[in-house]
């Protein structure tokens, strides 16, 4: 995460069988390009392998309060070919970013415009030691149904994301704020599950 001057708190609103409802208030400044943060909610799996999984089903309902800012609202995985590997990063990363505020835009540079789940995304790729996939929303989805398996068979089908050895190894979603005034972001349900 980058440097930079601010605050934040995360409130756990509730929490009932396989939902999550919480919400973070922040604000930021300097630094303008640097993530400064995640607050997410994340599932307690099993690591399998990704092309062992048949399905990935999840919701969102969310809102922020100001949309004035620089920040994201995004799922965050991470696969790797070792499981042991530290599920704070991995060999592969996926995100969904369900909204874009602001000048800000994932790492590296986009490199196709799939169609994925009945939405048409933004596909943006970069990085080295980790690779990190991002599919960005071209508007905000505040109420989002999908499968993210989806996301990773269309990875391994047109750019060999190599399901059959990366286990995955971690599930978050949240936001990244990068700069802004004072802010709140609200999830009033959030579910996800591997299966």
């Amino acid at each position: 995460m980058g440097s930079g001057t601010g605050y934040q708190c995360t409130t756990v609103n509730n929490i009932s069988g396989s939902s999550a409802a919480w919400s973070t208030t922040w604000q930021w400044t300097g630094a303008d390009s640097s993530v400064k943060s995640y607050a997410n909610s994340q599932v307690d799996l099993t690591k399998q392998f990704v092309s062992d999984i048949a399905t990935i089903p999840t919701t969102a309902s969310w809102s922020y309060d100001n949309t004035n800012i620089n920040a994201d609202v995004s799922y965050d995985l991470f696969t790797a070919a070792d499981i042991n590997h530290v599920t704070y990063s991995g060999d592969y990363e996926l995100m969904i970013w369900l909204a874009r505020y602001g000048n800000i835009q994932p790492i590296g540079s986009q490199i196709d415009t799939p169609t994925v789940g009945g939405q048409t995304w933004e596909l943006w790729y970069g990085g080295s030691e980790q690779q990190t996939y991002s599919f960005v929303a071209s508007s905000p989805i505040n109420s989002f149904s999908g499968d993210i398996k989806q996301f990773f068979d269309y990875l391994a089908q047109n750019h060999a994301f190599p399901a059959s050895s990366q286990y995955l190894i971690n599930l978050q979603f949240g936001t990244e704020p990068f700069t802004g005034n004072q802010s709140t972001l609200t999830v009033s349900d959030w579910t996800a599950s591997v299966s």
